[in-house]
């Protein structure tokens, strides 16, 4: 391909250019359409360091896609610790989309697991914001006793 027809299929396809694992991981998912190579794929990406935080959530929502929502909670859970601080976040709005997920397949057996799960997933956020908040006003024992 020339250089002006492959930019415009990374463009087209939304896949970044490159070789790398998680370059070819995305190729797998949104060109060739094969999520169980994608996954595997992903699984490699993280293993070699390469965009640990976008290679996890982007497995994790391919496994959901393919319902593997249980493995996909675990792997963000396990996984989690390698990824930059600022992408905690969007990693727990990942597990908060499986976790519903899970408790729908469990028949909502499970409702008060779930209410409880999202008022975390808000009280650790909002807890984060004051964090930061009390962090940009120098106020580091505000801010470290709401990180804590």
């Amino acid at each position: 391909m020339r250089w002006k027809d492959e930019e415009l299929f990374h463009v087209i396809h939304k896949v970044p250019a490159g070789d790398s694992p998680y370059v070819r991981a995305k190729r797998a998912q949104l060109v060739e359409k094969d999520p169980s190579r994608a996954i595997s794929l992903f699984w490699a990406a993280i293993n070699a360091g390469d965009r640990v935080d976008s290679a996890l959530k982007d497995m994790a929502v391919v496994m959901k896609q393919l319902d593997r929502s249980e493995e996909a909670i675990e792997a963000i859970k396990s996984f989690r610790c390698l990824c930059a601080d600022d992408s905690q976040e969007s990693l727990d709005n990942v597990l908060l989309e499986l976790y519903k997920v899970e408790v729908h397949i469990n028949s909502l057996l499970n409702i008060p697991l779930f209410i409880y799960l999202i008022l975390v997933f808000q009280q650790c956020r909002i807890s984060g914001n004051l964090a930061w908040a009390y962090l940009q006003q120098n106020d580091y024992e505000s801010a470290e006793r709401y990180y804590m």
